[in-house]
């Protein structure tokens, strides 16, 4: 089943286009990567989708419904999620009551009550392993932490697509197998499709049943990820050279 439908998507800021004529399609419970150089359009396209920047021209497509239109708080409430590189938390709530927010304004159907808001986001807090952290103020936790903050904010919401900005990004590699292990458990265990913008190799390799390169804002390159990685114009473009069976 399809979930995503681009057809024809731009993105232009001052008449220059950083989404040029974008179209692929995304199937339900498929972990896709989304890869290229800065500037290449990658997270100008999931903010697209997900109504932080409307596009220009083009059609938004998902379950079937047109969302190009719609404003970011509409399109969460449909079952999109995104998750920002740069954590956006509110610093004045603890923990728990970061995600709550994310459990009661965006669940697709309708706001809920406080306990099952509530009840959501202790269990997305224990998805990600910070429920030990639920009454802490979000200030004492690390980058690393406060990215696993904003993922079980989005889970808490119940998406059926997840949208992640570059959120592996300078993490060691502990921290950077967690974040595979838990995007990967939550496509198996939750269902949730995933499109994931991300320049780390080693996590792509890994993570990704699919991956779609961008160059100029337009589609270079779509398909597995050890063949995208080996096409020629991929390597020479960006990655220098052939990557190796480690992922490196």
């Amino acid at each position: 089943m399809t979930v995503l439908e681009l057809d024809g998507v731009e993105k232009h800021f001052g008449g220059l286009p950083a989404v040029n004529g974008v179209s692929l399609g995304v199937d339900e419970g498929e972990i896709l990567a989304l890869v290229g150089p800065n500037g290449a359009g990658k997270s100008t396209l999931l903010k697209a989708i997900s109504g932080l920047q409307p596009p220009t021209r083009g059609n938004i497509r998902f379950m079937g419904r047109d969302i190009g239109g719609l404003r970011a708080h509409a399109v969460r409430r449909c079952g999109v999620a995104m998750v920002l590189q740069t954590p956006r938390t509110f610093e004045s709530m603890t923990v728990l009551e970061n995600v709550v927010v994310g459990a009661m304004f965006g669940t697709t159907g309708g706001r809920l009550s406080v306990s099952v808001a509530t009840s959501r986001a202790e269990e997305a807090l224990g998805f990600v392993g910070l429920e030990d952290r639920a009454g802490d103020e979000v200030g004492s936790l690390n980058l690393h932490q406060q990215r696993f903050l904003e993922l079980a904010r989005s889970l808490a919401g119940r998406p059926r697509l997840l949208l992640l900005d570059e959120v592996m990004a300078g993490l060691n590699d502990t921290e950077l197998q967690a974040s595979v292990d838990i995007v990967r458990t939550a496509r198996d265990r939750l269902g949730v499709t995933v499109i994931w913008v991300e320049h780390v190799m080693q996590a792509v390799m890994s993570l990704a049943e699919r991956v779609v390169v961008l160059d100029f804002g337009e589609c270079l390159a779509d398909g597995v990820p050890h063949e995208v990685m080996r096409d020629p114009d991929v390597v020479t473009a960006y990655l220098g050279g052939e990557v190796g069976g480690n992922g490196c």
